[in-house]
């Protein structure tokens, strides 16, 4: 068995046609950006909220790899993404050799991470619902014409920056957002995201942690 690493991954032609694919055809739909920019942020991060946990290094690794892969299955179908994309990146994973333990948690995660039907089933899943659902930006929008946004496109459109924070000797997550409230309010963030919401405190609470949301300096969870 081999020892797969991200930079593998980001250099593997098949992967990477998947992610410029998944992109151009959503985009050709309206959609968010859901690409190489996104998949790169939300390894990030992933690797990020394990780390700060003192997961093991592995682990970590295995999280930014469940990142980079979670949203290839956009190229198919928006619709179960994460589950088409759980299969793709099996048959994937184990041509590059992957070991059988290894890939369970990598899928597991991918085919979580939709919040339609998503759970926090382990640590690796935790992580990567709460990078994927952390990645709200205005670079993702790919509709050009203002006049056309619907409310994805304002919010994210609106969104200066968002990261996630970690605070390990409190336990908590918390996810940070700068919204231009002159292009969106406030509450049209949690009109479209509070199931977000919710499955970001479920998979903090998972990792041990409470979750908590930040917006324009106020807190708000």
């Amino acid at each position: 068995m081999v020892m797969v690493t991200l930079e593998q991954l980001k250099k593997d032609h098949e992967i990477n046609v998947y992610l410029s694919r998944s992109t151009e055809y959503l985009s050709k739909l309206g959609f968010t950006e859901h690409g190489r920019r996104h998949a790169t942020i939300v390894s990030e991060r992933a690797y990020y909220v394990l780390k700060c946990l003192d997961y093991s290094e592995r682990d970590c690794e295995l999280a930014a790899i469940a990142g980079y892969m979670h949203d290839i299955a956009n190229m198919v179908n928006r619709y179960n993404h994460g589950g088409t994309g759980a299969v793709i990146a099996y048959n994937i994973l184990v041509r590059m050799g992957m070991p059988p333990e290894e890939i369970a948690l990598v899928i597991s995660a991918i085919g979580n991470h939709e919040e339609e039907r998503g759970n926090a089933i382990n640590h690796v899943a935790a992580a990567l619902i709460l990078a994927d659902k952390s990645d709200v930006f205005r670079a993702r929008v790919t509709t050009k014409d203002f006049a056309k946004f619907e409310i994805h496109d304002r919010v994210n459109y609106a969104a200066d920056n968002s990261n996630l924070s970690i605070d390990k000797k409190l336990k908590e997550i918390t996810l940070h957002v700068e919204i231009d409230t002159t292009i969106c309010p406030i509450m049209e963030y949690f009109e479209i995201f509070l199931i977000r919401m919710v499955m970001c405190r479920r998979a903090a609470e998972f990792l041990d942690c409470r979750f908590g949301l930040i917006i324009n300096g106020n807190r708000l969870l």
